[in-house]
């Protein structure tokens, strides 16, 4: 019971520095990001485990950058999440500058009624990433619950402002279903989901587990395959969608194919990548390599 007051009173913060002018959520997230960096979150040391991990040929001062970099951007992300959370449609598009390239593809597939996987990566703004393109086109999304069910309803009321509807990873009937419909699903495969339902495949040159699941769901589906990116350029958010064509002789081969495709985008902007996630955990062990 002390816990949900707790996060009430969070909640409650969360939303009040939400609601502020866009103008002044930069230098407050550059606050809270810097705070971030003086503190002694378990989250710093994953994001700092992975950076090093994932480019060896780097400088160490390089890593150092993109690890600053990324601490300071997780302030902004807080802030962004709550705008894509307690916005309303009107003023992010009032506010957030942004462009869609690419969302012709997504409509065209819609008016075909051909269903739409839509591949994503973990961005640091990839809950705006989100939103921005529910204002524009209707979409779903598969997503894990998350462990606290406090939070859990607060984020399923956020996401709902943007998507259609979401499904439980786990229960692929409900999502299978939207894309023999016609419907486009937005879907990520660049977490560690345990070694239950992945195969180890390399991501950054590096043994992780990785879901094989898309292959069989593009195969008893015939959806079309696109893939959403997403970064900063001059301030203002780019959300670019493109066609997926990965290598289908295999699942293995298709994850082996896709997560090399991620990893270049990545590559481009890792400074806003989701770093703080324990992606070897299952390979390289979370009581060893994230202890």
């Amino acid at each position: 019971m002390k816990n949900i007051y707790i996060l009430k009173i969070i909640i409650s913060f969360w939303k009040m520095l939400s609601i502020l002018p866009r103008f002044i959520h930069k230098p407050i997230g550059l606050l809270i990001g810097s705070i971030f960096l003086i503190l002694p979150i378990n989250r710093n040391k994953y994001s700092k485990r992975n950076i090093n991990l994932c480019f060896p040929d780097l400088s160490n001062k390089k890593k150092a950058n993109i690890y600053r970099k990324n601490i300071l951007n997780s302030g902004m992300a807080i802030l962004n999440t709550g705008v894509a959370w307690f916005w309303s449609d009107k003023r992010i598009n009032d506010a957030v500058k942004y462009q869609i390239k690419g969302l012709d593809q997504l409509i065209e597939e819609q008016k075909r009624g051909n269903g739409v996987l839509l591949i994503f990566k973990h961005s640091l703004h990839l809950e705006l990433d989100a939103r921005i393109l529910g204002i524009n086109i209707p979409i779903y999304s598969v997503e894990r619950v998350h462990n606290s069910s406090s939070f859990d309803e607060i984020q399923s009321k956020g996401r709902l402002k943007g998507i259609k509807d979401s499904a439980d990873k786990n229960k692929p009937i409900k999502f299978v279903r939207w894309l023999k419909e016609g419907k486009t699903v937005l879907y990520a495969i660049d977490q560690d989901y345990g070694m239950n339902t992945s195969e180890i495949i390399k991501f950054f040159n590096t043994d992780a587990a990785t879901i094989t699941a898309p292959h069989k769901i593009i195969s008893s589906t015939n959806c079309m395959t696109y893939f959403l990116n997403s970064y900063i350029e001059k301030g203002k958010l780019i959300l670019s969608i493109e066609n997926f064509n990965g290598d289908k002789s295999s699942p293995i081969n298709f994850s082996q194919s896709l997560n090399d495709f991620i990893e270049k985008k990545v590559r481009l902007h890792p400074e806003e990548y989701l770093w703080q996630h324990r992606r070897f955990k299952s390979t390289l062990g979370k009581d060893n390599f994230y202890k």
